[in-house]
């Protein structure tokens, strides 16, 4: 055989051996190397936080500093929002990347699909140990485990601020008693202190507060007792003679400020000045909860560093919806105002962005953004297929192809009848909102059309002003973009019939 052929075999047989050597040694040695370096995740949901309920948002009289801390070592995302503004469909939209029309969980009362993908899913198939301990609120009736979970601890219902009956596993049902913040910070520190060797976690806490009705653990009943909360000036029939007619019906029912406000009214409705006594001490109650939470919060944080896990930590803090309160003569949510659907959301992980040089977010992120990010930071591939994207590289300063717009829907509830159907687009400039009847006809309720840059409050509703007519067209075509990018138009745009704003309230039992 040729000498040089002979040389050219030998060579290529050794780079064989080699490259299969190199190969069972990666096979080995991966899993490790993936584990140790592969970040935890700690998801702190909160229920109904305003967005700028906490300190790090600049408010009065609130101060949270141990969830201001997620913020300031991290990323505050200033303008984050969900896309229905409603427990049960935001929870499902945060879990599966996905607008509620898909994922299919479009009111309080529906049930995640078993057989859709979550983002604790495929970090369970991934190798992370998943734990969920808290409110899940999506299936009113069920406390049982559910998929994605190896450790699952729930409740049925809206659970309560004080001896909350708690599912454990599946394995026993007990009431755990004393406030529902604290048992449940508990229950998730006993969680972290499990060993588990260098096997990544994921640990989901769902907190109650600050949902209705408000109450404060005793050391927080009276924090804000000095501080005087008057209606706001938007919630005034001057104020709202450019809104569309059911808001200012909304003012007299179980979404309005002159209604029960979840209980501190006892007789109702009150349009009288001194009513305001009422709506001042649910909104103090309210602060309140929040306090426990803050609490809850640096004692998580305390744990970590204790156990030297908190920098290889992803800490996500988010609330699943806004909440109005007394804006437009609003309480509760539902609406596509600011309060009601902009949200909290802080994130803490010194592997995105240093501790010491923390920063703010401008751009709109969304709820559907959250999974498909937290799997990318894991490492682990991406559900196929979703409404969101993830925010890395946004934060990592690529800016270029974020969205400038986003879509906001919500559909009519008969069992909460205070809210129309609700279609809006939102830029960092403009917000377009319509009430569709939902049979396919004229809208029968006054559309909104505001200049969010210059007018934050929304107090000004600008639809009939013809110096805006170009700009209210370019915003119902862009209304449909955004919809057709979430597979949504007037054929497949499937919603209830609105049967008009009612003054009864709610069943007790879903309250």
């Amino acid at each position: 055989m040729n000498p040089y052929l002979l040389k050219l075999v030998f060579y290529c047989c050794v780079v064989a051996l080699g490259l299969i050597g190199h190969t069972q040694s990666r096979a080995v040695d991966d899993p490790i190397k993936q584990f140790q370096q592969r970040p935890n995740v700690l998801f702190i949901l909160t229920d109904d936080q305003r967005w700028d309920a906490l300190g790090i948002a600049g408010h009065e009289h609130l101060k949270t500093p141990n969830i201001d801390r997620i913020g300031r070592e991290g990323l505050y995302f200033r303008n984050a929002f969900c896309t229905t503004s409603l427990c049960s469909p935001s929870r499902a939209s945060i879990l599966s990347g996905l607008y509620a029309h898909k994922h299919g969980v479009t009111n309080n009362f529906t049930e995640y699909p078993t057989n859709l993908k979550s983002f604790p899913r495929v970090l369970q198939s991934s190798g992370y140990q998943t734990a969920y301990i808290g409110k899940w609120h999506m299936g009113e009736d069920n406390d049982e485990p559910r998929p994605g979970f190896d450790w699952f601890v729930t409740h049925k219902g809206q659970g309560k601020y004080f001896d909350t009956e708690f599912n454990l596993n599946g394995q026993e049902r007990k009431v755990v008693p004393g406030y529902y913040t604290h048992a449940v910070t508990q229950m998730a520190a006993e969680w972290l202190k499990r060993p588990r060797g260098d096997q990544p976690w994921c640990l989901m806490i769902g907190h109650k507060a600050p949902h209705s009705f408000y109450y404060p653990e005793p050391k927080y009943q009276k924090a804000f007792d000095q501080v005087s909360v008057p209606y706001p000036e938007s919630s005034s029939d001057r104020s709202l003679a450019d809104k569309p007619e059911w808001i200012r019906k909304r003012r007299s029912t179980w979404h309005g400020i002159y209604g029960p406000l979840f209980d501190w009214r006892k007789k109702f409705p009150d349009e009288s000045p001194e009513g305001v006594r009422d709506f001042e001490a649910m909104t103090r109650a309210y602060w309140g909860t929040i306090l426990s939470v803050d609490d809850s919060v640096g004692e998580l944080l305390r744990l970590l560093e204790e156990r030297g896990e908190l920098d290889r930590t992803v800490i996500v803090y988010m609330s699943d919806n806004g909440i109005l309160n007394g804006e437009h003569g609003m309480v509760d949510k539902r609406t596509a105002h600011e309060p009601s659907m902009r949200i909290v959301q802080l994130v803490r992980y010194p592997g995105l962005v240093s501790k010491e040089h923390g920063r703010v977010i401008d751009q709109s992120v969304l709820t559907v953004d959250l999974a498909p990010s937290i799997l990318e930071l894991c490492g682990c591939d991406p559900i196929g297929n979703i409404d969101g994207k993830s925010w890395k590289r946004l934060v990592q300063g690529d800016t270029q192809g974020w969205r400038t717009s986003f879509l906001y829907h919500y559909n009519y509830e008969k069992q909460f009848p205070y809210t129309p159907n609700v279609r809006c687009v939102r830029t960092d400039r403009w917000k377009y909102s319509c009430s569709p009847h939902g049979d396919r006809g004229p809208d029968r309720h006054r559309a909104e059309l505001y200049h969010i840059a210059e007018d934050p409050l929304e107090s000004k509703n600008l639809i009939d002003d013809p110096r805006y007519a170009e700009v209210l067209v370019q915003m119902q075509q862009e209304l449909k973009r955004v919809m057709s990018g979430v597979g949504l138009d007037e054929q497949t745009d499937i919603m209830p019939i609105d049967e008009g704003i009612k003054e009864s309230l709610p069943d007790q039992k879903i309250r």
